[in-house]
């Protein structure tokens, strides 16, 4: 009996957990190498954005546009209203508070070679790009992301255990 009542006391808490709290990621391909290679295993942070927006330089796990069963990791890089122009592997941002814009810095980028670019991100939709931008599928190819396709953020690495950090590639 008391292994019943412990097995239900564990699954009543473990799956509310692991459908609205967090979930297990395993990163495939090298869009964004350096900062996460193939095989790294992270934990998704899905309340966050329950109660908050993302924010520019936040890494993201999100719903491939028209394959919403693959899943997509990736760095938030323009917000809801924003002009984001990329010249020369520069990434400018115009808003309403930077009218001119403003360089994004971004030291966890070690290859910046693209092809200009220039988009207009509506309304709760975002600008997503990889670290590794000349082999990153991102939002220069499959478009600005909605708010909704966007799970959770990177809030664990876990394995390798040589690579274990708390908010892996922040830079904020």
């Amino acid at each position: 009996m008391d292994f019943f009542r412990f097995t239900l006391i564990a699954v009543a808490i473990v799956i509310p957990f692991r459908l609205y709290v967090a979930q297990p990621f395993i990163v495939s391909g090298a869009s964004m190498s350096p900062t996460f290679e193939t095989g790294q295993y992270l934990i998704v942070d899905e309340l966050t954005y329950r109660l908050g927006e993302p924010k520019r330089g936040d890494v993201v796990i999100l719903k491939k546009p028209r394959e919403e069963a693959e899943f997509l990791i990736k760095r938030i890089v323009g917000l809801p209203g924003e002009t984001v122009e990329i010249n020369g592997g520069v990434i400018t941002i115009k808003n309403k508070e930077n009218e001119n814009g403003f360089v994004v810095p971004e030291p966890y980028v070690k290859n910046t070679r693209v092809e200009n670019f220039k988009v207009i991100i509506d309304r709760n939709e975002y600008f997503v790009m990889g670290d590794n931008r000349p082999v990153s599928l991102d939002s220069r190819f499959i478009g600005t992301i909605p708010r909704d396709h966007i799970v959770g953020r990177a809030i664990l690495r876990l394995l390798p255990i040589s690579e274990t950090s708390f908010l892996p590639g922040s830079y904020n």
